[in-house]
């Protein structure tokens, strides 16, 4: 594990969001509106791009080549419960961070309300806040505190700012993704009672945990714990039901932040603690896991087609292409792992762009059903122009940033779990099926009088949706500078696994006992089987 940097990087980076927020929400109310607004989105702003800025340069410090923990910090918070303040970075959560960054400010300019946005904006760099707090804790407690702390500005934002049916969404949200995270304190206490009785220490630390020795009914019922959290959260099929009501009634900055940055909370916590902490559970269960992985790809696709609303037909994609994250990951290859976590920064500016557009489209024609859009090419060619990049990027065609990600995953989920990946692929056909089908409606045909009158794409919706565009470019091409620094930590990961489970996952040859990852004592996972390469 590197050591700490003199400059507190990460902590700065979860601070300063928060601090935004307070700053935006203690804005005198003696302001008069317009100038209320220009302030509170001048905060918003320098805020976000700060914090991107920020990230950036903990992008630039980072060593490629390093599989380990980066940028540490850690600093006593409740020493007697065994807390700690204590962030790191890795290849794997690098990029999540950095789309973090980089879509907050997308959201916040390019979904900006008129009502009341003073709270607006407080609420949403709050979850910026939580959600990179997420993304950068090795406490586990500390981890389920963001984890939770994002559940309560999104439902404020959903039931302020949403459209129809925005309180019942929200509230579905809440209690769902609040019951799993209850789960899942659970099993965090246990794992630290464990511990405790095996070391003497009680702690919370994740990289001291990963070395307690459990047996296999423990890390079973352990990993069934956490993954309730984290499958409602991402959300992993049959636990999405609450996911296309909540995408639905959001307002557009919402349902970028809730697609794009908070889903990814759950199958992030997979990788990092499931595969971390419970190898052999996550070894014996990932027939399973790929099972709901591939039903939710196949679910959402058939459901997608038979959708007339542009947004829930979106949502439904986004359960598709978090159902390739799932095998990916539970392929337990150094491929299929490496491009489950390409998939995840891919499928958030992908979606984000697709719920931008949408929201563009309704704020023009106040309606998301395709047959009341027919005919928009005609009068917003260039609106139809950046839908049919990203609608092409999100089928996952060659040259564009979907297709890497993709490619990884049915790669190595192939070489380990053949019949699943020949399944899966059938996504792929499926969502070329109901996306092009969903363009040919709302943008082909004639439009009527009122179409016609569509403006096109501003300049001001240009420059927000540019460095989207830019990216999905750019990683489907080359996404070279991405792999480097995700591969050694997946590599890592993997050799974890190998180790405590006694198995040969496909993949490059690692170190057995790498930084930053603790191997599980052999003595508790006898009776391990190992998996053979086709």
């Amino acid at each position: 594990m590197s050591s700490t940097p003199v400059f507190p990087f990460l902590t700065t980076l979860v601070l300063l969001p928060a601090g935004g927020a307070l700053a935006a929400a203690l804005v005198p109310r003696s302001l008069s509106e317009r100038t209320e607004r220009l302030v509170v989105q001048a905060i918003g702003l320098v805020t976000t791009l700060a914090t991107l800025a920020l990230a950036i340069a903990v992008t630039i410090r980072f060593k490629v080549g390093d599989g380990g923990y980066q940028m540490t910090s850690r600093h006593a918070w409740a020493g007697a419960l065994g807390i700690s303040w204590h962030l790191g970075v890795d290849g794997i959560s690098l990029f999540l961070v950095l789309m973090t960054a980089v879509l907050f400010p997308v959201a916040l300019t390019g979904g900006a309300v008129r009502r009341n946005p003073r709270s607006f904006v407080a609420w949403m760099l709050l979850l910026e806040a939580g959600c990179l707090g997420s993304f950068l804790s090795l406490d586990v407690i500390l981890f389920f505190v963001f984890f939770d702390l994002t559940l309560v500005p999104i439902y404020f934002v959903i039931t302020g700012w949403g459209f129809e049916r925005r309180g019942h969404a929200a509230t579905k949200f809440f209690l769902y993704t609040f019951l799993g995270s209850a789960f899942m304190l659970v099993a965090m206490v246990a794992l630290a009672v464990i511990h405790q009785r095996q070391t003497g220490v009680f702690t919370f630390d994740l990289t001291a945990l990963a070395h307690t020795r459990l047996s296999l009914t423990d890390q079973v019922l352990l990993f069934s714990g956490f993954t309730a959290a984290f499958a409602v959260k991402a959300p992993v099929f049959p636990f999405h039901t609450w996911s296309p009501d909540a995408y639905a009634a959001a307002p557009t900055g919402g349902a970028v932040a809730l697609a794009a940055v908070m889903a990814k909370l759950g199958t992030y916590g997979i990788i990092r603690f499931d595969l971390t902490l419970f190898p052999r559970a996550t070894l014996d269960l990932a027939p399973l896991l790929l099972t709901l992985g591939v039903a939710g790809i196949i679910y959402g696709a058939v459901v997608a087609c038979a959708q007339r609303d542009l947004k829930r037909l979106v949502a439904y994609s986004s359960l598709g292409h978090l159902g390739f994250v799932v095998i990916g990951i539970f392929a337990l290859s150094t491929d299929g792992l490496a491009g489950g976590v390409l998939q995840m920064v891919n499928h958030g500016i992908v979606i984000a762009a697709m719920f931008l557009i949408i929201g563009w489209i309704h704020e023009r024609r106040g309606s998301w059903n395709v047959r009341e859009l027919r005919g928009l090419q005609r009068p917003a060619p260039v609106l139809a122009a950046v839908f049919t990049v990203v609608m092409l990027a999100a089928i996952g065609l060659p040259g564009l940033n979907g297709f890497v990600g993709e490619f990884l995953i049915l790669l190595g989920t192939f070489v380990a779990h053949r019949w699943w990946a020949v399944v899966a692929t059938g996504g792929v056909v499926l969502s070329a099926l109901y996306l092009l089908w969903a363009y040919q409606q709302a943008f082909h045909g004639s439009p009527d009088d009122a179409v016609k009158e569509t403006r096109d794409l501003s300049w001001r919706e240009g420059l927000v949706v540019a460095p989207l565009i830019v990216l999905i470019v750019l990683l489907g091409v080359y996404p070279k500078p991405v792999l480097d620094r995700i591969t050694p930590s997946v590599n890592a990961l993997v050799a974890h696994v190998d180790a405590a489970t006694g198995s040969h996952q496909p993949g490059p040859a690692v170190p057995a006992r790498p930084a930053g990852y603790g191997a599980v004592a052999r003595p508790a996972l006898q009776g391990g089987h190992s998996r053979r390469l086709p």
